[in-house]
């Protein structure tokens, strides 16, 4: 079938996005879905800083490329094997398809799936297929959804079954945002209740890893940015104390403030500066979070003694640690309650044509979830 995506030509495109275009809305063809995978009619897909990294560069993947990975949909067709979805259901896509079967399926921990990853490396399918392309040219899928589209063809085991009641925007942002920072908080912390904790960088992955720590009730909350106004939000939303990383002394202040540092940090800006501001303000026998992805050849140093004379513990996070089919339809129940309620990260809504002008914003560190409707 014809349909129309936004494809990725050109990495390392100069600011502003809206002049240079480094996504064209192009004319694509879609196979229809093959054994194990899925059609969907996307409904609406988040602008997250994964993109924005495919983008400048700082993750490298292979063009052309149909980007986007956050995003909900409606099956529109079904492969042959897959039995436990129908047409016409809701469904939130999920960055890493997991295979069920290699090591890290097996026990439990199907954001490490092997096979899964080597097919986001390559920009194919979990069966290595490739469904788009482009006047005979294939195009790489991003990891394994390319959700800037108004039609994508996806591995079952990229998506996940939704109450058909959540509004595709809200529904979105649970396939990127909130189970990386929640599940952050929730599964890879494993977040004991009333701890202290510190959130740097509040994009939409920070602020949802900072919704995670009000549930489960942590007395201290430290939001930390660059940006004043996403402070303010973060205040907002339960923060108990706010501190921009530019501020004279900030470490200091922050150590003051929480007696010596939080026992838990989260680092979710991807920079290494942050990095090392959520470890200098972890506190002895703490433990320090990252889900933010830098540059592959970025590095983070620390004092080695540190680490065994503090007993401090580092620990990274890939799609929050998650087990999809578990946590998001658990994290759509806890926003229904309003225990988490993760519409307040959403900000514009947009339309397809408008998606550079989207990146110069989100670049910008101005804006939180910007939203494709489609």
């Amino acid at each position: 079938m014809k349909t129309r995506a936004a494809i990725l030509t050109k990495v390392g495109a100069p600011a502003p996005y809206a002049t240079s275009r480094p996504l064209e809305i192009a004319d694509i063809e879609l196979a229809p879905p093959g054994p194990g995978e899925v059609l969907l009619r996307m409904k609406a897909a988040g602008l997250c800083h994964s993109d924005l990294s495919v983008i400048d560069g700082n993750r490298p993947r292979p063009v052309p490329m149909a980007l986007g990975h956050e995003g909900a949909g409606i099956v529109e067709e079904i492969g042959s094997g897959v039995t436990d979805l129908a047409i016409g259901d809701h469904v939130v896509t999920a960055f890493v398809p997991s295979c069920g079967h290699c090591a890290p399926c097996e026990t439990g921990r199907p954001a490490l799936c092997e096979p899964g990853m080597a097919a986001n490396t390559a920009g194919t399918l979990l069966s290595g297929a490739r469904r788009i392309s482009r006047n005979g040219v294939a195009i790489n899928h991003h990891l394994g959804v390319s959700a800037f589209a108004e039609y994508a063809t996806v591995a079952r085991n990229s998506v996940v079954k939704i109450d058909r009641s959540l509004g595709f925007a809200e529904a979105a942002v649970f396939g990127c945002a909130v189970i990386t920072g929640t599940g952050a908080v929730i599964n890879t912390a494993d977040l004991p209740n009333e701890r202290s904790v510190a959130v740097v960088g509040l994009g939409g992955v920070g602020l949802a890893a900072l919704l995670g720590a009000r549930v489960r009730k942590a007395h201290t909350i430290v939001a930390i940015d660059l940006s004043n106004r996403k402070l303010e939000l973060a205040k907002s939303l339960g923060a108990t104390h706010a501190f921009n990383a530019e501020g004279p002394d900030v470490v200091e202040a922050i150590r003051a403030a929480t007696r010596g540092g939080v026992e838990f940090a989260f680092e979710m800006a991807g920079s290494v500066k942050a990095m090392e501001l959520a470890y200098k303000i972890t506190r002895r026998g703490g433990t320090t979070v990252t889900a933010g992805l830098s540059h592959p050849q970025s590095m983070f140093s620390i004092p080695h003694v540190g680490i065994v004379a503090e007993e401090r513990t580092i620990k990274g996070s890939y799609l929050g640690s998650c087990v999809p089919s578990r946590d998001i339809p658990r994290y759509v129940e806890w926003y229904q309650q309003g225990l988490l309620p993760v519409d307040k990260l959403l900000s514009e809504t947009i339309a397809l044509d408008d998606i550079n002008a989207g990146f110069d914003r989100l670049a910008s560190g101005e804006t939180l979830r910007q939203t494709i409707a489609l």
